[in-house]
């Protein structure tokens, strides 16, 4: 990942870690929110650029939630997000920033799962909570945001209103039958039947990329449905030659945005493993490779890696 940019203003910022656990506050600079609100544009946060978005917030508080296209708890925070901020009426801006993309911040950051929330107030990063919890929590941390944001000055109020009707862009097309099978299958938690409709799909269509891509991602959620991070590390930990335990921590780093980590613990596998489980490790990491997308630097480097291990 890159650090090449040492002037980002990410440092000496107000230490907010523990709002998301403390009582909502109503009172002091942060007035209450409206009841009803509207859904806000979200910003796509970047390592090209943070720079303008965080100059932006000596006027405006930005909070930022990090994301991950492997974690779709992480969406639907946003989501959540959305309408909550629309009840402050521009007094917060809202961002999301794709950790699988955006290397640079994450690493300066030190996001280390997703999601993830935090603010830029007057240009300096405000730990806010990890997970996604409830509303009512979310509207004290961010009733607290505004009041330090109001302590520093920060006090102006961004046309954050979504586009309009006549604004906004034409709904897209239908997904093809077996996606959408798979997609309400995914919306049942029923990630089977999800991997069933996707390997049909791609038996129709071997080429089908987005497909592909959704399988992958489909059996990442179901293999790591209920896992116990703390135990599975341990696991790991204690056998480093064990290619399942090793396998299931490299999943769960994937699901945590720690994609360089899960790619190097699996191809240092695949360096000392018997020849009969190299095959296994490959056909795991091909399918990370699929999660993470084809365009990610990461996923090429690790290819490359991964080939030289093999022969």
């Amino acid at each position: 990942m890159s650090t090449d940019n040492p002037e980002v203003p990410l440092r000496g910022a107000p230490d907010l870690s523990k709002l998301a656990s403390q009582v909502p506050a109503t009172a002091g600079a942060a007035a209450t929110p409206t009841s009803a609100g509207a859904a806000v544009n979200v910003v796509d946060v970047t390592d090209a650029n943070l720079n303008d978005l965080a100059e932006g917030t000596s006027q405006v508080p930005l909070v930022i939630v990090f994301l991950s296209s492997a974690s779709p708890a992480s969406r639907e925070l946003v989501d959540r997000m959305r309408t909550i901020v629309g009840r402050y009426d521009g007094r917060i801006a809202l961002g999301q920033c794709d950790i699988d993309t955006n290397g640079g911040i994450a690493q300066a950051l030190q996001i280390t799962a997703v999601p993830t929330t935090m603010a830029l107030i007057a240009a300096r990063p405000a730990p806010l909570f990890q997970g996604a919890p409830e509303e009512d929590q979310i509207t004290g941390v961010l009733d607290q945001v505004l009041e330090i944001a109001a302590q520093n000055g920060v006090t102006g109020r961004v046309d954050n209103a979504a586009p309009s009707a006549e604004q906004t862009e034409p709904e897209p097309e239908p997904l093809p039958p077996l996606h959408q099978e798979a997609y309400d299958a995914i919306e049942r938690e029923d990630y089977a039947g999800a991997v069933d409709a996707y390997d049909r799909a791609l038996r129709e269509n071997p080429k089908d990329a987005e497909a592909k891509a959704g399988r992958a991602q489909v059996a990442l959620m179901e293999r790591t449905k209920g896992a116990d991070l703390a135990a599975v590390r341990k696991a790991a930990a204690d056998n480093p030659t064990d290619v399942e335990a090793q396998m299931a921590v490299a999943d769960l780093d994937i699901l945590g945005g720690q994609i360089e980590d899960a790619f190097v613990r699996l191809i240092d596998v695949v360096k000392v493993a018997p020849s009969e489980e190299k095959d296994t490790l490959r056909i795991r990491l091909v399918e990370l490779f699929d999660v993470v997308g084809a365009a990610d630097p990461r996923v090429a480097e690790a290819r490359r890696a991964l080939s030289a291990a093999l022969f």
